[in-house]
């Protein structure tokens, strides 16, 4: 907050100490979300911050002044004062039932066209299809998919182990699908000879290392995009997938948070989402404008 507030536009930020944290008032924060809305940085680049940049941001700032003002380091804290920029609730992208079908047929057939409509059959075709079964019949995290060893899978149980964010882990179980897609991945898995490094890990790269998060989200957008052209898809849009279907199915938003590791079910309601689509799918059939 030095040239993005005209209080401090004569002062480099390193300049700054406590006394002039004790000049801080509420106008100034405000002044300083509202340049994060657009601004031009040191280096020539235009930037700007949506909702959800500009709020974390504010916590930022709050944190700081929190700190300094509990310490009694300052009289007030005037972060307080600011409100959180309102966030507006984007619509949930995902799949239809008819799209997940259609997805998983076209990894299926292992096959790809080039120029000339010339087949070429894709050796990587059951691992892919291992790890989008896995993402949409479980709603796991990329990130906790990448991490999966060959132990971490009990077909016994149908369930996998897991590791969610902050380090717990857990066990979360699958279906005969998903099954199925693992053991045929496993059958191609055995005669592949790893990395070092890399011999316990599930799902490997072309290069026989771990596969990494960035390879998963090049590959679901490959497969995605012959699906549909106007939804755009990650790993993160079939855990979306995942728990509106869940939901659908149980009506049970507890159930979800919990299947999906949410700490706060509000997270999770999100996927009430589906409900007000159809709504509004039903609302446009509803209206007749010629009989």
């Amino acid at each position: 907050m030095t040239e993005e507030c005209s209080k401090f536009k004569n002062k480099n930020i390193k300049d700054l100490d406590l006394n002039d944290l004790k000049e801080v008032r509420a106008t100034d924060i405000n002044e300083f979300l509202s340049y994060t809305e657009y601004y031009i940085n040191n280096e020539g680049e235009e930037k700007s911050n949506s909702e959800n940049g500009k709020s974390r941001k504010l916590a930022a700032v709050r944190g700081l002044f929190k700190y300094f003002y509990r310490m009694e380091k300052i009289p007030s804290n005037p972060a307080e004062l600011v409100n959180k920029p309102k966030i507006h609730e984007k619509e949930i992208i995902r799949l239809e039932p008819n799209e997940t079908a259609e997805l998983l047929d076209v990894i299926e057939k292992g096959e790809k066209l080039t120029s000339g409509e010339k087949r070429y059959y894709n050796k990587n075709a059951k691992r892919d299809l291992a790890i989008v079964t896995l993402l949409l019949g479980t709603g796991i995290r990329v990130s906790e998919c990448v991490g999966i060893d060959i132990d971490d899978v009990d077909f016994e149980l149908n369930g996998v182990k897991i590791t969610r964010k902050g380090g717990n882990e857990m066990v979360v179980y699958f279906g005969e699908e998903v099954e199925r897609a693992i053991k045929e991945y496993l059958k191609e898995r055995e005669e592949v000879e790893p990395e070092k490094g890399s011999e316990n890990a599930l799902f490997l790269s072309i290069q026989n290392k771990r596969i990494g998060v960035r390879a998963v989200e090049k590959l679901v957008k490959k497969y995605a995009q012959k699906v549909t052209t106007l939804k755009k898809i990650s790993p993160h849009k079939l855990r979306s997938t995942y728990g509106t279907a869940l939901y659908n199915e149980t009506g049970d938003i507890y159930l979800v948070a919990d299947v999906l590791g949410h700490k706060d079910v509000n997270t999770t309601k999100r996927h009430y989402a589906q409900m007000q689509d159809d709504n509004r799918r039903r609302a446009a059939k509803a209206v007749k404008l010629r009989d």
